[in-house]
């Protein structure tokens, strides 16, 4: 089985630290044989959630813009990386449109009772938040945690783990961090690695 990983950039910066240190998850994955495939938030069309609660009696989401196909490859991926850099003490408004538009989903999920994630269905699917930060603050994550936890939940992937860099002020940026980037394709390779044992215990994996 090939391993399907989908990373998604939500910095408005392109090829920042963040974006850098997501390539470096997508870079291990391919690595170890996933296939990869990255969007970029900044550079599609897409509206935020209207609060209309449409969808909370069709299922569908009444808005059809870039959107509309990228939720079709999360729903087609087995590992989920989203990333966002911490703003304000929280992600971007570009990772926050996307996750306040699965809102369908939640919607088929708990109100229809037309979507079910069987326990065995998440455990082969994995997700990934990366996220830097510029202060050396201990907690500065804190709070995009359950906005990514609650994303994750809705679209069935598992919150499998954390890619994060904090204090890049002080290291001049990712590039400057002893370990992060290193760590971040380590992790690519090993959601990859994992995921087909999973499928296939048979196989020992280097």
């Amino acid at each position: 089985m090939t391993v399907k990983v989908l990373g998604i950039s939500g910095s408005p910066r392109r090829h920042g630290n963040t974006e850098t240190l997501l390539d470096a998850v997508l870079d291990g994955a391919r690595e170890a044989g996933g296939e990869v495939e990255k969007i970029v938030l900044r550079s599609l069309e897409y509206a935020s959630c209207r609060g209309c609660n449409a969808c909370h009696k069709t299922g569908v989401c009444v808005i059809k813009d870039d959107l509309t196909e990228v939720f079709t490859k999360i729903g087609d991926a087995d590992v989920l990386v989203l990333a966002s850099p911490i703003y304000s003490m929280g992600i971007t408004a570009e990772a926050k449109g996307l996750i306040d538009r699965a809102q369908y989903l939640w919607a088929r999920k708990f109100i229809l009772k037309t979507l079910y994630h069987t326990p065995d269905r998440t455990r082969r699917h994995k997700g990934i938040f990366v996220s830097t930060a510029g202060l050396g603050w201990e907690n500065v994550f804190d709070a995009a945690f359950p906005a990514i936890t609650a994303f994750f939940n809705t679209t069935g992937f598992e919150y499998w783990d954390n890619v994060i860099a904090n204090d890049l002020d002080r290291y001049g940026g990712i590039a400057g961090h002893p370990t992060a980037l290193a760590e971040a394709r380590k992790k690519g390779r090993d959601v990859v690695n994992l995921l087909a044992d999973i499928e296939d215990p048979g196989i020992a994996k280097t």
